[in-house]
């Protein structure tokens, strides 16, 4: 396969995810996991797509771009971790630890763009002052192609410009250097989980943590077993918490009427 084909099918992957996942409303198709999949087909490899996007899911599970906060975009950096991998041969580890920073670049790229997508929004505010539908649905679609296809054009442009000089770079990256990245690539899923953890602790969960821990690492039990173990754990407590919740209303209820409610008199004996 030719590294323009590559470069054609990398850019339509990120076009069908990115773009996809915000056409119709979000439907998450924009995640690593995903996009490493799809970009795997396309590449025909999907094991190397999964792996990679796998692993990269880990790192971006807790980074959730809100508004005008954007903290990372994976799609760019899943879809050239994957093309990469696959048409140059690159380690998966190295691939991981290249892709985090391609993450962070494309960023910087995209924001620039959205600044000048701000030009459009006289024509917005003239075609709803003018309750012109047909001008609002051009606005709207056109706008998403622009951008969505600038985005693809990039990382287009990064396959097309990278192959050559990549292959060059990588045969002259010292062994120790080398070393390094496939050290820090198998470190990052970890250092994604901690941060996600580190989101989600709190006293009353810490002993959750623990104890998957012990069953997987002491117990060697398989995930899906412990998965398994956490919902019957799980589901017996959400029902108790529910039918807590359900007393203290029915308590305060009665007592907002100055009087006793019935069910809760009886639950108290």
């Amino acid at each position: 396969m030719s590294v323009t084909m590559y470069a054609f099918l990398a850019a339509l992957s990120l076009f069908i995810c990115y773009g996809g996942n915000w056409l119709i409303g979000q439907c998450m198709i924009e995640r690593p996991l995903v996009v490493g999949a799809v970009t795997g087909i396309l590449l025909g490899d999907i094991p190397t797509g999964v792996a990679i996007g796998a692993a990269l899911e880990t790192i971006y599970m807790g980074a959730v771009n809100i508004g005008g906060a954007v903290s990372a975009e994976p799609v760019s950096a899943t879809v050239l971790a994957v093309t990469f991998s696959v048409m140059s041969g690159l380690e998966f580890e190295a691939a991981l630890a290249l892709a985090v920073p391609v993450g962070l670049v494309t960023v910087l790229i995209n924001q620039a763009v959205n600044v000048l997508f701000n030009l459009f929004a006289p024509m917005i505010d003239s075609a709803a002052a003018k309750g012109s539908e047909k001008g609002l649905y051009i606005l709207h679609f056109g706008m998403w192609f622009l951008s969505y296809f600038q985005k693809a054009l990039v990382v287009f442009i990064g396959v097309s410009m990278g192959a050559g000089p990549l292959e060059t770079f990588m045969g002259s990256i010292p062994e120790v250097l080398m070393t390094g990245l496939t050290t820090t690539g198998s470190l990052l899923g970890a250092v994604g989980m901690a941060i996600l953890m580190r989101m989600l602790w709190s006293k009353e969960l810490a002993v959750f943590f623990f104890a998957g821990f012990i069953l997987v690492k002491y117990l060697e039990l398989p995930l899906i077993a412990v998965a398994v173990l956490a919902v019957v754990v799980a589901v017996p407590m959400a029902l108790r918490d529910k039918e807590n919740f359900d007393i203290h209303k029915k308590l305060a209820e009665g007592v907002a009427v100055g009087g006793k409610n019935d069910d809760v008199e009886d639950f108290f004996g």
